[in-house]
């Protein structure tokens, strides 16, 4: 582990509802060049974890730093601010509004005009909005969905609203990005142009990425490190190779 590297540490940290014990002292780190995938059965704490990351829960106790700063308490919109994306396990797009709209929503914290000068839309207001279009037309070549550009998002095939959901999280400009489960639902040809785009952002970018997936095919082409969790705790951490040879791991979620 190198520790110049490292974006995000996370240490014990702990979320109950009620009696339920959803995680469990769980610890991990992620560098800025590696993909760490969070496996595990349903119900392991793996979205949970996200959800903490981004600031959705509130971990009764831990600790979790980004790029040196802790953020436990940190609303949702400051840790956004600070280059935390992510996208959904279930999409959660702006179903009446088009791709292009969709992207350009998540533009909204980089806007340094004010809505006066946003509604005159003149002058320094139309340049920067110039700008960020320019900066949402890469996002659209990169990702393939040129044709789909000025689509209603809810009229689209599941695989490419799910390509467009990746591109709103790359909108943000993140210094980390929280995928969960970015190909569930799609056939095998789709979840072959997905992780072909994750490994594209990966590697141009070189952005951190945490990444939940129950592939396990596209989680050993993908990963650098895998953690698994189950029950709420972290029962190994490794490379690939390391994980599926883990009893443990065998018997909580691979099986035999």
């Amino acid at each position: 582990m190198d520790s110049s590297q490292i974006r995000i540490t996370i240490e014990k940290i702990s979320l109950s509802f009620g009696n339920l014990r959803a995680l469990n002292e769980v610890s991990l780190y992620a560098q800025g060049n590696e993909i760490v995938a969070v496996i595990g059965p349903n119900g392991a704490g793996k979205t949970c974890l996200l959800n903490c990351i981004n600031g959705f829960y509130h971990p009764e106790k831990g600790s979790i730093q980004f790029n040196g700063e802790e953020i436990l308490g940190m609303p949702v919109h400051e840790r956004t601010r600070l280059g935390i994306a992510r996208t959904f396990q279930n999409i959660e797009l702006f179903n009446t509004l088009t791709t292009l709209e969709n992207l350009l929503a998540a533009r909204h914290i980089h806007f340094q005009n004010g809505f006066l000068a946003a509604a005159v839309h003149f002058g320094r207001a139309r340049r920067e909005e110039a700008r960020h279009r320019e900066t949402i037309e890469s996002i659209i070549d990169f990702l393939e969905i040129k044709p789909w550009r000025k689509r209603i998002v809810g009229t689209l095939p599941y695989g490419i609203r799910k390509r467009v959901e990746l591109g709103r999280a790359l909108a943000v400009e993140p210094r980390l990005l929280l995928l969960d489960e970015p190909m569930a639902g799609m056939n095998a040809e789709e979840k072959e142009d997905m992780a072909r785009f994750i490994m594209g952002v990966y590697e141009e970018k070189k952005i951190p990425t945490i990444l939940i997936e129950h592939d396990m095919g596209v989680v050993m082409g993908l990963a650098d490190r895998i953690i698994v969790l189950d029950f709420g705790c972290k029962i190994a951490e490794g490379t690939p190779e390391e994980v599926t040879k883990n009893p443990e791991v065998i018997r909580a979620y691979l099986g035999d």
